[in-house]
């Protein structure tokens, strides 16, 4: 069972992920020169976004050991509304001092096929690697009410096994094109945690949590840490099934 932490709503969840953020973090700075966390994109996240930028640490070379990347990417321009980066850019970005350097985003304008493979190299060139796969220090993922994460929807599962660093997908109701890290890839990072918030989400969570039947058709229920630890920040309204029938 992963860790769970369950908060009444996304204020005080928001809030106690903003603080484990700053105490993890700076705990990863006394044994490492660098540290490289992957985003999510999403309401709850962009609410996360502002509590961190709200309480700003008290060292001002804080943001200069991370290096920020991006889990999935829709195939628009960052200025598109629906950009993860662009939401992220104008609700965390623009209001810390972290270096241009340090900020690496899935470039959602360029042709996809192209764009796997940049970003792959991207990643190459800074993450550390073990086994052939990058080792990030903590990635954050939602879930959909369909049970998806990252951009590995059901139906194409195969990219949770996938070799490939980064890949392609197609979201199956809109057809949009979007970029996405593989299931290996995340499987292979130091932490991994869900922020999910939201009744509709409810039952998604209590199927996995439980490890029901059901979860199979979940790709969200394949994220297991090969190494690595698992944690759940959920809202009262997320958690409320699981709650009520218990693990």
């Amino acid at each position: 069972m992963p860790d769970l932490h369950i908060y009444p709503g996304i204020h005080e969840l928001t809030g106690a992920l903003c603080a484990d953020f700053y105490q993890y973090i700076n705990r990863l700075r006394l044994k490492k020169k660098l540290i490289h966390l992957a985003l999510s994109g999403g309401n709850t996240p962009g609410v996360f976004f502002d509590r961190i930028a709200d309480e700003p640490c008290d060292s001002g070379t804080f943001w200069n050991t991370i290096h920020l990347y991006w889990v999935d990417e829709r195939c628009v321009s960052p200025d598109h509304p629906e950009s993860n980066f662009g939401m992220t850019r104008k609700r965390l970005l623009q209001r810390i001092p972290i270096p241009a350097g340090n900020v690496h985003p899935i470039q959602g304008g360029n042709d996809p096929d192209f764009e796997c493979i940049r970003y792959a190299n991207e990643i190459k060139r800074n993450v550390p690697f073990k086994k052939e796969l990058p080792v990030f220090d903590w990635i954050f993922l939602g879930i959909g009410d369909d049970g998806h994460t990252a951009s590995i929807f059901p139906g194409n599962t195969s990219l949770l096994d996938s070799g490939l660093i980064c890949a392609s997908a197609i979201h199956p109701v809109s057809g949009q094109h979007r970029i996405t890290l593989t299931g290996k890839v995340i499987n292979q990072a130091t932490r991994i945690t869900f922020v999910v918030t939201g009744e509709s989400k409810s039952t998604v969570v209590t199927h996995i949590l439980r490890k029901e039947p059901e979860s199979e058709k979940y790709p969200a229920s394949f994220i297991r840490p090969v190494h690595g630890k698992l944690d759940w920040y959920l809202d009262e309204p997320a958690a409320k099934q699981f709650k009520t029938h218990g693990p």
